[in-house]
């Protein structure tokens, strides 16, 4: 099956575009540059100017969230506005403060939604990331800015996503990549900043046939790269029912 581990995952790599951020330590400076994307109206355009960023190394943990929600207790199960949060809002905590007793503490914190990740992201001076910013730097392998060409890097985040889901995420901390920054494939599907950018409307206003790019294989044609099946995963996944339930 798809690895998703959570449709709601907190997006947890961000950073700020040309500032240095006060958690040094935390964040890992991104270098400018352009990204050829794979979706057909921005590859249209030709490639997209990126500035240089700071980025979170690590997606944050259930650790750092629980810090978060102590100190803003507005953001504790039970007591986040609805309007910003739905029913499976931290499902997995035991208590409004505390992960289930027994998970580990490095784990990704999942079932949270874009407003509660947009909240920490905050709290720690920062934002989250667009979209072209975040794939600028999913491009990049251990040693290269942008491996999209090489399909053995692709058949590997493709088998990353296949395996199946079993006892949730493990540790954050995975290999570096590029930038070393850690943990974009394998682990946690992630918020950016203006996903919404990314659905695609059944207003038949915009299209001749308002169902024709609402599946999955569909969406395909949106491609450049057709066989990079891993960028239309993403895309298809924060364009989801689910996903924008959150949002409602």
């Amino acid at each position: 099956m798809i690895r998703v581990i959570v449709a709601a995952a907190l997006l947890a790599q961000f950073g700020m575009p040309g500032q240095a951020h006060a958690q040094g330590d935390d964040y890992v400076r991104v270098s400018a540059g352009t990204l050829v994307s794979v979706l057909a109206g921005d590859a249209d355009r030709g490639p997209v100017p990126v500035t240089a960023f700071d980025m979170r190394i690590l997606p944050v943990s259930q650790d750092a969230f629980r810090a978060f929600v102590i100190a803003h207790p507005q953001w504790q199960r039970g007591q986040a506005v609805r309007a910003f949060v739905d029913g499976g809002y931290l499902k997995d905590w035991a208590t409004p403060e505390h992960p289930m007793e027994g998970a580990a503490s490095a784990r990704p914190v999942v079932n949270v939604s874009w407003f509660a990740a947009q909240a920490y992201c905050e709290a720690e001076g920062a934002r989250l990331p667009t979209w072209q910013e975040w794939e600028y730097v999913a491009a990049a392998d251990a040693s290269r800015h942008d491996a999209r060409a090489d399909p053995a890097w692709r058949a590997r985040i493709l088998n990353w996503y296949a395996r199946p889901v079993g006892g949730g995420p493990g540790d954050v901390g995975g290999e570096a990549n590029f930038y070393g920054v850690r943990d974009m494939h394998g682990l946690i599907w992630e918020w950016v900043d203006d996903f919404n950018a990314l659905l695609v409307s059944p207003d038949s206003r915009s299209a001749d046939d308002p169902d024709k790019l609402q599946f999955c294989g569909a969406g395909a044609i949106n491609l450049q790269q057709r066989d990079n099946y891993a960028v239309l995963m993403r895309i298809a996944l924060l364009s989801s029912p689910g996903r924008r339930r959150q949002h409602q």
